[in-house]
């Protein structure tokens, strides 16, 4: 039996406007929203495409429940998730398809002295 995968996520631009989502792919539906091809969208009338949140589901009924929760909250508190969980506002898809640097086991040795 497959394991499924759905997505709650939060998309954001440099102003903070929000937008709440669901998905079953989170990388292609970024993906989407990066490109802006539909020009009369939401997200993409108002530059929305900096991941900077979003929650893991096994069954999409979760999904779509936690969706229609966070879509009903106030702003301070949809603000107040994404700060608790990422501060800086960073784009946590920024380094999908970078290289990763490989692991280095003498970077994670304390240093022999101070």
């Amino acid at each position: 039996m497959r394991d499924h995968e759905y997505y709650v996520y939060i998309l954001a631009n440099t102003f903070h406007r929000l937008y709440t989502g669901v998905t079953n792919s989170l990388m292609v539906r970024v993906k989407q929203h990066k490109a802006a091809k539909n020009p009369g969208s939401f997200t993409a009338r108002y530059g929305i495409d900096r991941l900077v949140y979003f929650e893991r589901f096994q069954y999409i009924q979760d999904a779509i429940r936690r969706e229609t929760e966070i879509k009903g909250w106030l702003r301070a508190k949809k603000i107040a998730l994404i700060v608790e969980h990422n501060p800086t506002w960073r784009d946590l898809s920024e380094d999908w398809g970078k290289p990763m640097e490989p692991f280095d086991e003498e970077k994670m040795r304390p240093p022999t002295g101070f």
